[in-house]
């Protein structure tokens, strides 16, 4: 008789404290001068959902909060990525950075102050604005991501 044993690992709430048990997410402000309309908003969304997703802590406004997350966009770029033997941009790169200072507001403590950043790659040929857009939103989930998991698992 033979058996397999399988081990599964999750990290989700493994370093959030026990008197930690809601979060506030106020909208991220936009520091990046890139003048990309709506950048923050879709960032505060798309963090917030990943949050309520994750459900190790209650997203909750800042005045019931026992945690919070001031996050700031410090820099937004678009630029070539790959160049084709005709010199011309095949491919180009979305990259964004976020500052993210997460305080515990029960004991009046910085947890971390960090920066956060990732990049996407579209290509520069079809329907360019939405391969630019689509690059954009793939960028803000995967930082979303990492805060998410920087938040809850002290990465």
């Amino acid at each position: 008789m033979s058996f397999v044993a399988a081990c599964s690992y999750s990290f989700t709430g493994a370093s959030v404290p026990a008197h930690l048990k809601t979060i506030a997410i106020p909208m991220f402000k936009d520091n990046s001068g890139s003048g990309e309309p709506d950048l923050n908003s879709k960032f505060t969304f798309e963090t917030t959902q990943r949050f309520i997703e994750d459900n190790t802590l209650q997203v909750s406004d800042k005045i019931n909060a026992d945690a919070i997350i001031e996050c700031t966009i410090s820099r937004f770029s678009d630029t070539q990525a790959a160049i084709t033997g005709n010199e011309t941009v095949s491919l180009r790169r979305v990259e964004l950075q976020v500052r993210v200072v997460y305080k515990d507001l029960v004991m009046k403590k910085t947890v971390f102050d960090q920066t956060f950043k990732n990049f996407s790659d579209y290509q520069n040929e079809g329907d360019i604005t939405t391969n630019r857009q689509n690059a954009i939103e793939e960028t803000i989930k995967k930082i979303s991501e990492d805060i998410l998991l920087g938040v809850v698992s002290n990465w």
